[in-house]
């Protein structure tokens, strides 16, 4: 069949019903997933997947859903794994999120009638103004939509039941992998890659349609613990450093100019004090540290160590300690090492009507990590717009198109393999 010539998607009402299930993550939580509500989707996801015959469907005790569309053809192609995250961010309420839909968007302002002070703007989203004709889908103004990422989630579903019922399109073996606890930077903590059996996956976690992001931040963190004195204030003349007030002096401190999330861009990459806590004898600083050029990320610690160092010393007797950690690595490493996983996303991209677009992320997805761990993982657009508030926003068409461009590339593995 013409893959193009699809009609009866049911994306939209997949990612209608998914959305008001609460499946927020928690970064204080120590439990794996970190919110046992998030395997309630992903149940819902396993019946799913079962009732349209793809039997190995299940869902893992630490909330990892696997499922395999069996290959319908005579030919050895590689197998590809398409992946999305379950969970939404914890920077704003996903509870009871009330999903609209805007018909034929005309480039008015989108008033949202829970809370009609969000109001989205065309002037503020200039991706709008290729949404024209279409239907907007937003929330209701008092949580986030969860479009990031159960766009993603609704586009593979769909991909999957136009595949188990179009034995016409041709295709290899087929994985699918639903993570919890991406937000939060835990996605693949726990994936089992071996049983995954896949050898290239794409992540359907982008934004704009039409792009595909080949490139991430590498990233560090940073962790500094300030010891100060402690004494009774009422004695403590001479005697007392305050480590709350060296932890205040230090972030006082840094870069006003540059370096900084907020005076960055492309692919400058910046040191950004994420929370601090302590007392009058022990204060703790966190950063995330990011650059595009991993070898940078050194000089920015280096940088970042000095000026601590140079604070602290102006405060006789206090000492720190410093200790940086590994997060994740521009998935451009690898994935310049196996360039057919990127062409053949871009070729199913063109395919789908779209005029294909390489792009950056000032950030990181669950495919940055699965990249490095051995199954190479671009990311591709899912169609959402402004993550992570109660502006979110995301088109049906454009979620058409990321069904189409998955169905593209599932037959373009087959078609070009000998």
């Amino acid at each position: 069949m013409e893959i193009n010539n699809i009609t009866d998607f049911q994306v939209a009402e997949n990612f209608k019903r998914y959305v008001q299930i609460d499946t927020q993550s928690d970064v204080q939580s120590s439990t794996v997933p970190s919110t046992e509500k998030q395997k309630d989707l992903s149940r819902i996801l396993v019946q799913e997947l079962q009732q349209l015959g793809i039997s190995d469907a299940h869902l893992d005790d630490l909330g990892y859903v696997y499922a395999t569309i069996p290959s319908n053809t005579d030919k050895k192609v590689p197998t590809i794994c398409f992946c999305s995250h379950v969970d939404t961010s914890p920077d704003s309420s996903g509870t009871n999120v009330k999903p609209l839909v805007h018909a034929n968007y005309q480039g008015q302002d989108l008033v949202l009638p829970d809370d009609p002070k969000i109001v989205i703007k065309m002037a503020e989203h200039p991706d709008l103004k290729d949404q024209i004709g279409n239907d907007v889908i937003t929330a209701s103004g008092k949580t986030l939509l969860g479009a990031d990422d159960k766009a993603g989630v609704a586009e593979i579903m769909d991909a999957a039941r136009l595949l188990m019922a179009n034995p016409e399109i041709k295709h290899g073996d087929i994985k699918i992998l639903f993570t919890p606890d991406e937000e939060i930077g835990r996605g693949v903590d726990h994936v089992d890659l071996k049983k995954l059996g896949a050898d290239y996956g794409y992540t359907m976690d982008g934004e704009r349609a039409g792009t595909l992001e080949d490139e991430t931040f590498s990233a560090d963190g940073v962790t500094i613990k300030i010891h100060g004195i402690s004494i009774h204030p009422g004695y403590a003349k001479g005697k007392m450093i305050n480590a709350i007030k060296v932890a205040a002096d230090i972030i006082d401190n840094l870069p006003k100019d540059r370096l900084s999330p907020e005076t960055t861009h492309a692919k400058e990459g910046f040191v950004h004090p994420t929370n601090i806590e302590g007392t009058v004898e022990e204060a703790t600083l966190h950063f995330i540290i990011r650059d595009h050029d991993t070898a940078k990320l050194a000089e920015h610690e280096a940088e970042l160590e000095a000026l601590v160092k140079g604070v602290v010393a102006r405060y006789d007797g206090a000492t720190y300690t410093f200790e940086g950690s590994e997060q994740y690595r521009n998935m451009k490493e690898v994935l310049d090492q196996h360039s057919r996983v990127v062409e053949i996303a871009m070729m199913g991209i063109e395919r789908a009507g779209m005029k294909a677009e390489k792009r950056s992320i000032r950030g990181g997805t669950d495919g940055s990590r699965l990249s490095f761990m051995g199954l190479p993982c671009p990311n591709i657009f899912a169609g959402g717009h402004a993550f992570h508030g109660k502006q979110e926003w995301v088109s049906v068409q454009d979620m058409q198109k990321a069904v189409l461009t998955i169905l593209h590339i599932a037959a373009l593995w087959e078609e070009v393999t000998q």
